[in-house]
């Protein structure tokens, strides 16, 4: 290549660079706090974004703002594109129009392959830079969990993501399910798989199994009973994975077997099943070891099941107290959920409904590195302080206009003043006290339920 070709290509990618910089900074976009600005994923976001023209919503923006979107209360297009209004009014940039349909194009035109990437690197990044005592042991823990999600009721939708089978027609909602891999010290998603609820193929191991080159030899994989399957663990071995599961229910254990390690703690080999799974190759079963080596431990009348064979080096009550700490991701899933309000995407194909998912984890990180940050800043670990405190603060901070650039040390001592109450073996059922409104459930189709009201009117409560 010429010099001169070569100069001006240089000077092509800074310019681009320094446009995604004073975009990211002119939308006064805490949501890029050290995530689309820093030069750590510069290169990233310079890879991946698409060439564009000059817009009123280029990708920086439209992706800010569908960021902020996702952990408003209100989270319409409508509430976005007026927030985005009255933020250009506030800089005294000149007047835009109020109407949705440019912002929905913008959202469309955002690639969905940057965006899961953003949010793997960001994920990845605060993973990586943990610091040692938010570790278990010096080792890095990941905790695996599903989910369900639910999405409107479109064709294009239920073609993807097909309701239940035991709703009726037009009565249900596209419902997929959703797999994640958490990071125990910081919260962060590492990775997710998204597929249908039900079907050949789409349980929570057919989701996982994809997920296992994520994992690294030495980390520590923390799951409930559904996980513990012989070749995931066989496969989480193989990679120097070790796991620490609840027993599943369909497999008997008897402590009389084995080499025993004291009360209810044993050392058993467990066979490879007679029966080659439907979702493996003949050639893939062959190379399967014919045994596994595990410790089986039984405390709070729970067995677990490990390969942390060493009870020298992890007692029962250490693995205990890890396998406790399983129950962090459910909290993760409820922030996702509930205070991010993932729990139903609003979009009306899957394409952007996977598109909004993977703008929910992106936001969800970013806010995981501002907790991150803050408990550096005041020497905790980023589980004891609130999740949803810090997105409160957060968008208040974002909409005020306040920067980011020396006010860091002030917004992060605001993060870490709210701290999550310390509620150890706390014991809650499962049950809702605030009873539903007495109206019946709708077991027809709308529009059939319509008519109905119109050549009947409405039914009679019962008093």
């Amino acid at each position: 290549m010429p010099a001169t070709t070569h100069r001006n290509a240089h000077r092509a990618l800074q310019q681009r660079q320094r446009t995604i910089e004073r975009r990211a900074k002119s939308t006064s976009a805490l949501e890029f706090f050290n995530v689309l600005s820093s030069a750590q994923f510069l290169d990233t976001t310079e890879a991946l974004w698409p060439h564009h023209r000059q817009r009123l919503y280029p990708p920086t923006v439209a992706l800010s703002m569908f960021m902020r979107q996702v952990l408003q209360a209100d989270g319409s297009c409508q509430e976005a594109v007026n927030s985005w209004a009255a933020q250009r009014a506030a800089t005294g940039l000149s007047a835009c129009s109020v109407r949705t349909g440019g912002y929905c194009r913008a959202r469309q035109r955002l690639p969905l392959e940057a965006i899961s990437t953003l949010a793997r690197r960001a994920g990845q990044c605060l993973h990586h830079k943990a610091l040692a005592p938010w570790l278990w042991r010096a080792r890095t823990v990941k905790l695996v969990e599903g989910t369900g999600l639910s999405m409107p009721d479109t064709k294009e939708n239920q073609a993807r993501y097909p309701q239940p089978s035991s709703q009726a027609l037009g009565v249900g909602f596209p419902m997929a399910r959703l797999v994640l891999v958490t990071c125990l010290a910081t919260g962060a998603v590492l990775e997710a798989a998204i597929g249908p609820l039900g079907g050949k193929g789409s349980g929570e191991l057919s989701l996982v199994r994809p997920l296992l080159a994520r994992f690294s030899a030495g980390d520590i994989v923390l799951a409930d009973a559904l996980y513990c399957n012989y070749f995931l663990i066989a496969a989480l071995m193989a990679a120097g994975v070790d796991v620490l599961m609840e027993q599943n229910g369909s497999r008997i254990t008897n402590f009389e077997c084995g080499q025993s390690l004291g009360a209810h703690d044993h050392v058993v080999r467990w066979p490879k099943p007679p029966k080659r799974p439907p979702w493996m190759t003949p050639e893939q079963y062959a190379q399967a070891p014919h045994e596994i080596v595990l410790r089986e431990v039984k405390v709070a009348h729970r067995v677990l099941v490990s390969t942390l064979v060493n009870h020298r080096q992890s007692s029962k009550e250490d693995l205990s107290q890890l396998y406790a700490r399983r129950w962090n991701i459910e909290l993760d899933l409820r922030s996702l959920k509930t205070t991010c309000a993932m729990d139903v995407l609003r979009c009306q194909t899957p394409e952007m409904n996977e598109k909004q998912l993977w703008v929910h984890l992106l936001a969800y990180n970013v806010i995981r590195l501002l907790m991150a940050q803050a408990a550096s800043y005041a020497g905790v670990e980023p589980r004891s302080l609130s999740f949803k405190h810090t997105v409160q603060l957060w968008t208040q901070w974002s909409a005020r206009g306040l920067s980011v650039q020396g006010e860091e040390h002030r917004l992060l001592a605001l993060i870490a003043q709210c701290k999550v109450g310390h509620r150890p073996g706390r014991i809650e059922p499962r049950m809702r006290k605030r009873r539903p409104k007495p109206y019946p459930w709708l077991k027809v189709p709308r529009d059939e339920a319509r008519r109905d009201v119109a050549l009947h009117g409405h039914e009679r409560r019962a008093k």
